[in-house]
């Protein structure tokens, strides 16, 4: 069912996490002297999460499942915004690269998103308990 509230969540997450990383003028993208085997990391994991979001896109008929897999994927993020928070405590001084960038809000916001997902999902699967209890 992708016309679920959770779904729209899900699909704004990969493309937040699967696209627009990589459109955006990344600033991880350029530490390739100084973080060469970070920056694969980074991208993994950003692929990882969009693909787990379609996979949990279409996990509709089981919403325990999909809801299991929306947590993992908040972990995921959390991860990476650790690997991001770590860069920007150890990078020197004077680097050539600015530690600013939107880059870092990216995880932020698929969080909040997949919080809202797995909400709604959550809501869905207690609307299905009480028709069930109707019964």
């Amino acid at each position: 069912m992708l016309q679920r509230i959770q779904s729209i969540y899900l699909l704004l997450v990969i493309l937040i996490s699967g696209i627009l990383p990589f459109i955006l003028n990344n600033e991880y993208l350029k530490f390739s002297e100084e973080f060469g085997k970070d920056n694969l990391l980074v991208t993994i994991l950003f692929i990882f999460s969009a693909l787990l979001s379609l996979v949990t896109i279409f996990m509709f008929k089981n919403r325990k499942l999909q809801f299991v897999l929306g947590r993992l994927n908040i972990i995921l993020n959390f991860i990476l915004l650790g690997v991001f928070v770590y860069w920007s405590l150890t990078i020197s001084g004077e680097t050539s690269v600015s530690e600013k960038g939107i880059e870092k809000l990216i995880p932020v916001i698929s969080i909040v998103l997949l919080v809202l997902a797995n909400r709604a999902i959550k809501k869905d699967e207690e609307l299905v308990k009480s028709v069930d209890r109707l019964r």
